[in-house]
């Protein structure tokens, strides 16, 4: 993957607070040019990926029925989404937990609440860091 190559890279963003969703589309869409899809659930998340097949996952930890790193463990069994990118958005950012998410297959965390200016700019990032290890 080479987000150069990626005309509008597309995002997957998957939240149970509708707040923290829609101020991710818009900052994402608004300040990022990013085409973004949301979900509510992990276990939305997986039934829709195949047909969304998104560059990048923004995905909750603290989600009810199926948290995120249940969700995250499920989408990296799908051969699609292998490589592709899984960020966590959270408020649990201890050392040792970022640690821990890391561990899981995480491609990386970013600290909830998140700036809506900085957003685009910390996905941008990671997709040109994921880039580079394909």
């Amino acid at each position: 993957m080479n987000t150069q190559q990626i005309e509008k890279p597309h995002i997957l963003c998957v939240d149970d607070e509708a707040d923290i969703l829609s101020v991710a589309k818009l900052s994402l869409e608004t300040v990022g040019g990013f085409q973004v899809s949301c979900c509510s659930s992990g276990i939305e998340a997986i039934q829709e990926i195949e047909g969304l097949a998104p560059d990048l996952v923004l995905l909750d930890v603290m989600m009810p029925t199926m948290g995120g790193p249940a969700t995250l463990k499920s989408l990296k069994e799908m051969p699609s989404n292998a490589n592709t990118p899984i960020v966590f958005m959270t408020a649990r950012v201890q050392p040792a937990e970022v640690q821990a998410y890391l561990e899981m297959g995480a491609s990386a965390v970013i600290s909830k609440p998140f700036d809506p200016m900085e957003l685009p700019n910390k996905v941008r990032g990671i997709l040109e860091k994921a880039a580079t290890q394909n």
